[in-house]
């Protein structure tokens, strides 16, 4: 058995993977254990929760790949530090530590950390991201789009994957960067960098997209075919410890919003313009690829790969037929990306495609479980009151509470791998009632009023419920609800009649589907709304203690924590 430890790290969302004979047996994010949100740190207790998973010690491994270059990396900072001298001394002084500390040692750093002695690998960052997008996917052959901040260099590339091989042969290069100009908006619009361009995705269907010509005039030339130029006096990221100029806020007549302050009419249009022209810069870039390719399958990664919105558009409106994304499309995905590149192209070994297999990636669920006795153990040193009633009578019952507008917190199995709770540690409620998206929102999440909730449906009744006919199984594809069941669904539905998909099949969870299933024959409706097990700036529950004390600190109703179930109103205070 030919065992590969993948990791990213030192950017955002560091991560680690493990691959048996090119099969994903584990894969996590460091920031589940930390606590940190998208935590950016060495993932040493991901790979430890790794090893443990496939039951091996670090000296089992046959190769360690680190999912991106750093001395390629650190040759452009220097270059564009020297290139905008003595402009960017400030952020050179503040990133200079780090790389001399950490970054250029981390060849020396993964051998003294791990102690290992055996092979040490070093992947391109989009090589990377384009591998976990094709190596994973369902398709023989499918063209290839990754676009995100930036790599080494590379902003977005674009290529072709056939078999076990896969070649780039197109890219945007830094300063240039789709990713980047969305996250300057992030910036702009009072949202973290790296982790609030969800937000103003959610914001957008607010607004109108009244400056998108003011974009497209000064801040971007986008040509037919999808390559772009930014025009670099609007952003200071090159060297600035912010990313948007000062004639950058001139231009939309005023300085960035403080997170604090209320979000404006003026504001939500920023929202929708900068999201309409990331999707036109998506949409040409596809069409383009397609015409190159002449493929029919696409499959995406990286940060941008998350705007659900626009991979919605991509597969209504170009002439692909089939979209794969990978569900940690980000940085964490890296890690997965850079061993399978090892797998498939090092070692050259083929992939093993099969009829009718939705993918290779395992439902994304790839991380941590924890067993019946586990999870018991805890519940008594807690003073938790429980019961455990047969498959039957708990589905039953999570189906009632649901139905009965009780809110559910759902922990079953392994955990998700990505930033989608995708069944196993989710939080849900009944899609049918309208207070339910505020209720979720502010009794539970704690977060921004406008942001959306995901609907989860049956795969085989998703199209009764959206104009939708591709399978969207790691809540990646955004589409229009149907017009007569907006009224029925109102809480997933968006206030553009939108909604962001996850269509749950038996295949990748059991258990999940079995309890829509359960509910729609209790109520006629197989859709839940679906959020994960988590608080507003927190990242997703790892344990079962994490989870019982986010039920216990929020306003859920019911606990299902494995085959157990916990009532709110029967626990013990002072928790």
């Amino acid at each position: 058995m030919t065992r590969i430890l993948g990791i990213s790290a030192y950017y955002h969302d560091s991560a680690a993977c493990l691959l048996e004979d090119g099969r994903p047996v584990a894969a996590l994010q460091e920031e589940r254990f930390s606590r940190t949100k998208h935590d950016s740190q060495f993932p040493r207790q991901a790979i430890d929760a790794c090893l443990d998973i496939a039951g091996c010690q670090i000296e089992d491994l046959d190769y360690v790949v680190f999912y991106e270059k750093p001395f390629s990396k650190f040759e452009r900072l220097l270059e564009t530090y020297l290139d905008h001298s003595p402009a960017g001394l400030r952020s050179y002084l503040k990133a200079m530590p780090l790389w001399l500390k950490d970054k250029l040692w981390i060849k020396d750093k993964l051998r003294r950390s791990l102690e290992f002695s055996g092979p040490l690998l070093f992947g391109d960052h989009h090589e990377s991201h384009a591998a976990s997008a094709f190596y994973p996917s369902p398709f023989k052959s499918a063209a290839i789009y990754t676009v995100d901040g930036v790599g080494e260099w590379t902003t977005t590339s674009l290529g072709r994957g056939e078999d076990n091989r896969i070649e780039l042969n197109q890219e945007i290069r830094f300063p240039h960067s789709l990713g980047l100009l969305y996250s300057s908006f992030t910036y702009y619009l009072g949202f973290k960098v790296n982790s609030g361009e969800y937000k103003l995705m959610g914001l957008a269907p607010y607004g109108s997209p009244v400056y998108a010509d003011q974009i497209r005039d000064e801040l971007i030339n986008i040509q037919d075919d999808g390559a772009f130029e930014l025009n670099p006096s609007y952003f200071n990221y090159e060297v600035g410890l912010e990313m948007a100029s000062q004639q950058f806020c001139e231009l939309f007549g005023g300085p960035p919003r403080k997170p604090s302050e209320p979000l404006t009419t003026k504001q939500k249009d920023i929202a929708a313009s900068i999201q309409k022209v990331t999707e036109e810069v998506v949409l040409r870039t596809a069409r383009h690829l397609h015409r190159e390719t002449g493929e029919v399958n696409l499959c995406m990664a990286g940060g941008v790969a998350l705007n659900c919105v626009a991979n919605g558009r991509v597969i209504r409106e170009t002439p692909f037929e089939r979209i794969w994304v990978q569900p940690a499309s980000g940085d964490a995905g890296g890690s997965l990306g850079a061993a399978l590149a090892v797998w498939h192209r090092y070692l050259e070994n083929p992939r093993p495609l099969e009829d009718n297999v939705c993918d290779f990636q395992a439902g994304s669920l790839l991380g941590t479980e924890y067993s019946e006795s586990a999870i018991e153990d805890f519940l008594k040193e807690a003073s938790a009151v429980f019961t455990k009633p047969p498959e039957k009578e708990l589905l039953a019952e999570t189906a009632e509470c649901l139905s009965q507008g009780g809110v559910v917190g759902w922990y079953q199995g392994r955990m998700e791998f990505g930033p989608r709770a995708l069944g196993n540690r989710s939080i849900l409620a009944d899609a049918r009632q309208p207070h339910m998206l505020d209720s979720v929102n502010l009794r539970i999440k704690y977060r921004e009023s406008f942001r959306p909730f995901a609907p989860a449906v049956l795969e085989e009744d998703m199209s009764e419920y959206f104009e939708l006919s591709h399978p969207s199984p790691y809540m990646l594809l955004v589409a229009q609800v149907r017009a007569d069941q907006r009224g029925r669904i109102p809480a997933v539905t968006h206030v553009d009649g939108s909604a962001r998909i996850q269509t749950v099949d038996r295949e990748r969870n059991p258990r999940f589907h079995a309890l829509l299933a359960a509910f729609k024959a209790r109520t006629g409706c197989s859709v839940v709304l679906n959020t994960s097990f988590n608080v507003r700036g927190e990242p997703i529950v790892e344990s079962p203690a994490q989870a019982y004390r986010c039920f216990m600190r929020t306003g859920m109703d019911l606990l299902v924590l494995g085959p157990f179930v916990l009532r709110k109103a029967e626990q013990p205070t002072g928790l």
